[in-house]
């Protein structure tokens, strides 16, 4: 549903996508929505890579440990599950200062990209043990 409602907040930037935008001379609204979606799609990218490598090291310590201790690849796909839901939430709500405005998909895309970069930051961390 979130995202849905995202989609929609951001075709009113269809236009955009027909032309070449420099994303580092926004000069109206809907490019510097733009550019932060595709800036959170970039982060959201790098996440997905450091997910599938950490994964496959928690399945490798899995086959390590003696059965009645494994659980680590499981726990985490439930915390990353959990982690998606909590971060839709939170960013929604961190559209709430622009609700209804043109300013809106610009904060909640910000917030996407934010935690989405902490979050392969977090993940990484569990590998350096």
């Amino acid at each position: 549903m979130f995202r849905l409602a995202l989609l929609a907040l951001t075709a009113l930037a269809a236009p955009v996508l027909a032309q070449d935008v420099d994303c580092a001379n926004t000069s109206v609204q809907m490019e510097m929505n733009f550019c932060a979606e595709q800036d959170w799609q970039a982060a959201d990218a790098e996440l997905n890579q450091v997910y599938k490598s950490v994964m496959a090291d928690m399945k490798s310590m899995d086959q390590t440990l003696p059965p009645e201790l494994q659980g680590a690849a499981e726990t985490l796909r439930d915390a990353q599950r959990a982690w998606i839901t909590f971060r839709d939430t939170n960013c929604r709500l961190a559209g709430y200062p622009m609700r209804g405005g043109s300013s809106e998909p610009l904060l909640i895309y910000g917030c996407l990209r934010q935690m989405t970069l902490d979050r392969s930051a977090e993940l990484q961390a569990l590998t350096e043990y």
